[in-house]
């Protein structure tokens, strides 16, 4: 039987890149060495550029909030719509190398991970000083004894169940942190493999350091709520 594949693209004043991303998605699909079919789903999470409308181009599903409400809502909001037996979340920043997202499902497709995630190439550039990720990588160990090499990384792949057992809404960009410890601590097997995407890159800008302030605070409440009410 062929599986369904549910593809989840959150975006916020994405409408630059998000077209090669969700052409990049669709060409993977067609050309994939194996068979799946697949349910391509956007969640406009209150852009002002027009992002939802090159959505519409592409996808079988798009969702609009009226207002920016965080990346972990727009995800809860794309899985809630999803249909599929295994669930993708790709940034909407990919551009050509989305292109890329079927290597994910190979190991979950095997039956070798219920949930991957991709470690992504250095950045050609300078960004931060590593605090998030420090944060991130410490919490993660901490609250669950997995020590992960890409705990923020928005690119993973995952039966359904894991979303469903994981039950959390996660807050903003600390979702992915959240996920992970809670897939953890409820058995589920992880598997993190160096996948060549490539985002759009910040540097050391002050979009950059706004954009890795918030992420610092949504990681360190999400840990918190991980550590105050553990999954079980």
């Amino acid at each position: 039987m062929v599986p369904l594949i549910s593809v989840i693209i959150p975006a916020w004043n994405e409408s630059r890149l998000l077209a090669s991303t969700l052409e990049a998605v669709s060409k993977a699909h067609a050309s994939a060495k194996f068979s799946f079919d697949m349910q391509l789903i956007v969640v406009d999470d209150g852009s002002r550029d027009g992002t939802g409308d090159v959505a519409c181009a592409w996808a079988d599903v798009v969702l609009r909030f009226p207002v920016n409400s965080g990346k972990g809502a727009a995800m809860f909001a794309g899985w809630q719509a999803a249909s599929g037996e295994i669930v993708v979340f790709l940034d909407a920043d990919l551009g050509s190398t989305a292109e890329k997202f079927p290597l994910l499902l190979e190991p979950v497709l095997r039956g070798e991970a219920d949930l991957t995630v991709a470690k992504l190439p250095p950045a050609s550039i300078p960004g931060g000083f590593g605090l998030v990720r420090g944060l991130a990588g410490r919490g993660v160990r901490l609250l669950s004894g997995y020590d992960s090499g890409a705990p923020l990384s928005g690119q993973r792949a995952m039966r359904s169940e894991v979303l469903r057992r994981c039950e959390r809404k996660y807050q903003g960009f600390g979702a992915e942190v959240g996920m992970m410890v809670d897939a953890v601590r409820l058995g589920f097997r992880i598997v993190e493999l160096e996948v060549p995407f490539r985002h759009r890159e910040t540097g050391r800008t002050w979009q950059g350091w706004l954009h890795r302030g918030k992420q610092l605070c949504e990681v360190g409440l999400t840990l918190w709520q991980c550590w105050r009410k553990p999954a079980c």
